[in-house]
């Protein structure tokens, strides 16, 4: 019998963490990350050294994102073989908020260590399973926020439809110039 974990959703958690730009600016700040996170439940926890681990962890998980946004899949790769070694992912059975049974990746005792080995541990089984060409940085300019394009065509581009339209709209502007500019 194969048991299957889907982990998009702890990859998700790295998608948060790099696009979460200032809001580790303070512990408050950090605190309503956690909650719009979907990680209320351990916002209480939260410490100064935890805050500090997460602001390092966000450039580790950028520079993943930048690597494979580049096509750089050998060094996205090592970069997340790293964090597995530095981040070593302890799973756990647990149940709260009247859920069921179900798995969580822990890391020692710290808030801070718990949001990486899932938010890596996510990452490392969408890299493995669908490949480094799944993990995007948005082309809308001047936009830049990571995303997961888990499509089942691989053409994703954009962080969001917003973005998308931006984009849009200004191809088509710069098509239309570029018409009445010929025609002169």
């Amino acid at each position: 019998m194969e048991f299957h974990v889907d982990l998009t959703s702890y990859a998700e958690l790295a998608v948060l963490l790099v696009n979460s730009e200032d809001a580790l600016d303070s512990l408050e700040g950090a605190k309503r990350f956690l909650v719009e996170a979907g990680r209320a439940r351990h916002a209480g926890r939260l410490t100064r050294a935890d805050l500090q681990a997460l602001r390092e962890l966000r450039s580790e998980l950028a520079a993943v994102f930048a690597a494979a946004a580049r096509h750089e899949e050998q060094s996205a790769v090592d970069r997340l073989n790293a964090l597995l070694i530095r981040h070593p992912v302890h799973p756990q059975i647990s149940r709260h908020d009247g859920q069921r049974w179900h798995l969580h990746l822990t890391e020692g005792g710290q808030l801070s260590g718990e949001y990486a080995a899932g938010a890596i541990m996510g990452l490392t089984a969408l890299v493995t399973e669908l490949g480094v060409d799944r993990l995007g940085i948005c082309q809308a300019a001047p936009c830049g926020r990571a995303y997961l394009d888990t499509s089942s065509n691989r053409s994703r581009r954009y962080c969001s439809e917003r973005c998308a339209s931006r984009a849009n709209v200004a191809a088509y502007r710069a098509r239309r110039r570029d018409l009445s500019g010929h025609r002169a």
